[in-house]
């Protein structure tokens, strides 16, 4: 005879049956769904009274169970660090008595917001005081005049943004203020987080819980969950959030001796088995500073023989952005009266425009500490590229796409830090730290038969790589077709061979190149795709998706320009028709963006 598993019995034993039925009862109430045990709670609750109740005395029927008060978790999110933080909200919401509806601003009603009388915020910050690529429709129609009062709902807003932008959380400050002038009521206050924002954002969501949470009720109380996904999709498999160790095993220079950009081919190899990547994911990579601007900054601050600090500012400070917020905490450790100026006049903004932490210490001399350096800095952050390959062709590696920063400004050569750390420091054999970070945003299309239209000049062309390694392994039979664009055909097509052999196996379908120096009028992506408009709305209208990856401020924006007009002049529609036929393709998730 097999013994089952030990567990607490759920009926009590005063309860009106014999042990056998007990126990049939107790498997059958373990084996219950959610719905089926909140069914069953006043029931069960009544026959626990009923074990203290005199002999003779009917039991009072139990208080049915309580539905969980419902909440809203709104995130409007880029690089996926809001979308993770809503879903830590729901997870704590369902363990203290809520129902949480996790909704992204791409996907928001705003007729229905006034119905959510509970609203919770988590939005991120773009480049310069923007919002996210997919809350940018939702966004600009709650800051319109159309917006709906928002009377009777509760919220609160928890902001993440990067000091190192003068914008710095200007979305989600924007929102808190427009839900109140809305009519809404704050019940807990704004948060404003940098990119360390694990502790604060904990904090904030505790509180804010906390604050939302309705009155205990006398009597029985059930919560009952529901739901245990968001927007009723099918979450993607969890993919480990910390780092690992990797080996270089392949570092190339994709481009031309002969040009002026530098970018690195980085294979990574794991030792344990590639994580579950998927095509469209990023890869979060653990950088160094440069070891001769630490020794720059410990000169300047009097520190040049502190050998632990100089380990700590090389791996683990941001020794490179400046904000002014950073200039506070300099001159709050230091009290430095010029500096204390600079913040007073209101120019310090200004000031900070392309300096470094290098240039604060120099321009205002003072005496400081290894306390000091740690207060003024923060955290070194991972940077994170797009994946550059499939799994399915690569197996237990990883590809980066990564192109060296370099540039001057105000007298001296600057680098970026992780890039310049992966072309300058590092070579094969070399070990790196890294993370996957998933984004469910950017992917291929369910259907393999389903056309797509790849747009990704210089670096963007990086998740395209993989999109068509993935199609190619799996035999998809829909058509792919790339437009590609750099500087010189002749030093700069990134992978040139790679998709002349997939013309040629058939792989890739089309790929139009654009290199804006190799003539006298300078011609970008968006100018071929403009070209190429009359099969381009034909692919769309026959249902194929479109992508874009690679620079937002400029790039992004004049790519979905140039289909807005491609949509126009082929449908002969008027600018305001063909701008919906575009929203209409991101509201359905046909137009996909991954930008920087």
């Amino acid at each position: 005879m097999v013994r089952a598993m030990s567990r607490p019995a759920l009926l009590p034993r005063t309860a009106p049956f014999g042990d056998a039925e007990r126990a049939h009862l107790d498997a059958a109430l373990g084996a219950a769904t959610p719905i089926q045990r909140a069914w069953l709670a006043g029931f069960l609750a009544g026959l626990d009274a009923a074990s203290g109740a005199p002999a003779g005395e009917q039991p009072q029927a139990a208080a049915p169970p309580r539905a969980a008060e419902p909440l809203t978790i709104l995130f409007a999110s880029e690089s996926g660090n809001s979308e993770k933080l809503a879903g830590d909200i729901a997870k704590q919401a369902r363990k203290t008595g809520f129902k949480p509806k996790v909704v992204d601003f791409a996907d928001l009603d705003l007729a229905a917001l006034p119905k959510e009388k509970r609203v919770l915020v988590v939005a991120a910050t773009w480049g310069e005081g923007e919002p996210p690529a997919r809350a940018v429709r939702a966004y600009g129609d709650l800051m319109g005049e159309g917006a709906p009062r928002l009377d009777g709902v509760e919220f609160g807003v928890l902001a993440l943004g990067d000091t190192s932008y003068a914008e710095f959380c200007a979305i989600g400050k924007r929102l808190d203020a427009r839900f109140e002038a809305l009519g809404a009521k704050r019940v807990v206050d704004r948060v404003d987080c940098d990119l360390d924002f694990d502790k604060p954002a904990a904090a904030w969501i505790k509180d804010a819980l906390k604050a939302l949470a309705p009155a205990e009720p006398a009597g029985n109380v059930v919560a009952v969950d529901f739901a245990r996904t968001t927007g009723g999709e099918a979450e993607e498999a969890e993919v480990s959030r910390e780092p690992v160790t990797v080996e270089v095993v392949e570092h190339v220079n994709l481009n031309s001796s002969r040009s002026d950009k530098e970018t690195i081919h980085l294979a990574l190899a794991f030792e344990d088995g590639a994580p579950a990547y998927e095509p469209g994911d990023s890869l979060e990579l653990y950088p160094e500073n440069d070891p001769a601007l630490v020794d720059e900054i410990l000169k300047a601050a009097g520190l040049a023989g502190d050998a632990a600090l100089r380990q700590a500012l090389i791996a683990e400070r941001d020794i490179t952005t400046l904000s002014s917020a950073a200039i506070e905490r300099f001159v709050k450790a230091t009290g430095h009266a010029e500096a204390r100026r600079l913040l007073d006049s209101g120019e310090a903004r200004a000031w900070i425009e392309g300096r470094h932490l290098i240039d604060l210490i120099e321009t205002y001399p003072a005496k400081l500490s290894a306390a000091h350096l740690t207060e003024i800095t923060r955290p070194l952050p991972p940077r994170a590229y797009s994946i550059a390959s499939s799994r399915k062709e690569v197996g237990d590696e990883a590809h980066l796409t990564i192109a060296a920063v370099r540039y001057a400004s105000h007298g001296r050569a600057r680098t970026g830090v992780a890039s310049v750390h992966v072309a300058d420091r590092i070579r094969t054999g070399a070990k790196l730290k890294v993370r996957v970070k998933p984004n469910k945003h950017f992917r291929l299309p369910a259907d393999p038969a389903t056309d797509i239209i790849m747009v990704g000049p210089g670096t963007g062309v990086a998740p395209f790589r993989a999109f068509v390694q993935e199609r190619r392994a799996a035999e998809a039979p829909g058509r792919n077709w790339l437009f590609f664009g750099d500087r010189h055909f002749t030093h700069d097509f990134l992978y040139q061979l790679e998709w002349q052999d997939a013309l040629e196996d058939g792989s890739l379908h089309r790929i139009d190149v654009a290199f804006s120096r190799d003539q006298p009028e300078k011609i970008y992506v968006q100018d071929r795709l403009y070209a190429q408009r009359r099969e381009v709305v034909e692919w769309l209208e026959n249902g194929a998706h479109f992508y874009v990856c690679g620079d937002a401020k400029a790039m992004a924006k004049d790519v979905r320009a140039a289909l807005v007009r491609a949509y126009a002049d082929v449908k002969a529609l008027s600018p305001e028709a063909a701008e919906a036929a575009v929203a209409g393709l991101e509201r359905a998730k046909r137009y996909q963006q991954d930008v920087y």
